[in-house]
């Protein structure tokens, strides 16, 4: 398993600045945030793309993700706080249609680039929308993704998080069985995981197999805060043993993006714990 940091955390710097920061840093990968101000998909150009992948391959970085979790560019002035909307299950369905085709804005930019996988999260609930049908929404959303993805030959990643739709690892497995691709799987982020209260061991157990990303901070006092790893209570052990047994060989991508103000230094703290952890 190698080291990747989300830029996410440089939300204060451009794309190609975060890049070089993160190579400088030390670490061997980087994901890419496919929202402001970085790669907002639908406005990102065949020459820029090229020109990012050129200086991720200068700089010697492997890519571990397009991570279009958020879609904060969507809205004009820009959100205070990051969001979800419009989601995959919107109740609107020319909202739920924008981002199908933002997601498959994003699958086109993984593969030109050649990003593995592009990670997506199954927004919030909706008052007034029973959650049931509007996970109905979302597997009819993600079987237009997932056929795109198999063109491009990159992966999907659902990232569950507590207070979302899908908000655990057996809700998640539930989604994955309903749209049938081989293509969709999970972009594990192991802090959710432990909010949830889920056991480290069983969790990657479930999803065995369509792990596509990890993401990784840590997590204190069960308050969801993403914190520099090894100033919290995580078990980050148990996680990667579990990681190990079932055979996941892909990235663990740190994501900070709670430190706008000083990513570098969380990142090579973050880097320096893991590291000793893992080698």
């Amino acid at each position: 398993m190698q080291l990747a940091y989300s830029t996410n955390a440089f939300t204060r710097t451009d794309l190609s600045t975060a890049l070089r920061a993160i190579a400088r840093i030390g670490y061997p990968g980087a994901e890419l945030l496919c929202d402001r101000p970085h790669w907002f998909a639908t406005e990102v150009g065949e020459e820029q793309a090229d020109a990012i992948g050129q200086l991720i391959a200068d700089l010697g970085l492997t890519i571990s993700n397009l991570n279009a979790n958020t879609a904060n560019g969507y809205y004009t002035p820009a959100p205070p706080e990051n969001v979800f909307e419009p989601a995959l299950s919107n109740a609107d369905p020319e909202l739920r249609r924008w981002r199908q085709d933002y997601t498959i804005a994003c699958l086109q930019l993984a593969a030109r680039i050649q990003a593995p996988c592009v990670s997506v999260t199954s927004g919030h609930p909706t008052p007034g929308v029973e959650p049931e049908r509007a996970l109905d929404w979302f597997v009819d959303s993600l079987e237009r993704v997932c056929d795109e993805a198999a063109k491009y030959n990159v992966r999907v990643g659902i990232e569950y998080e507590p207070g979302l739709l899908v908000e655990r690892a057996s809700e998640l497995v539930e989604v994955l069985e309903r749209v049938g691709s081989p293509d969709l799987g999970a972009n594990l982020d192991i802090g959710h995981s432990y909010l949830d209260g889920e056991d480290p061991q069983r969790t990657i157990d479930l999803l065995r197999g369509r792990i596509w990303n990890v993401h990784v901070e840590d997590i204190r006092d069960r308050k969801h805060f993403h914190r520099v790893p090894g100033d919290g209570d995580l078990p980050f052990a148990e996680y990667f043993t579990a990681l190990r047994n079932a055979g996941y060989d892909g990235k663990l991508t740190v994501e900070l993006y709670s430190y706008p103000d000083k990513p570098e230094e969380v990142g090579a703290r973050a880097l320096a714990y893991l590291s000793a952890l893992l080698y």
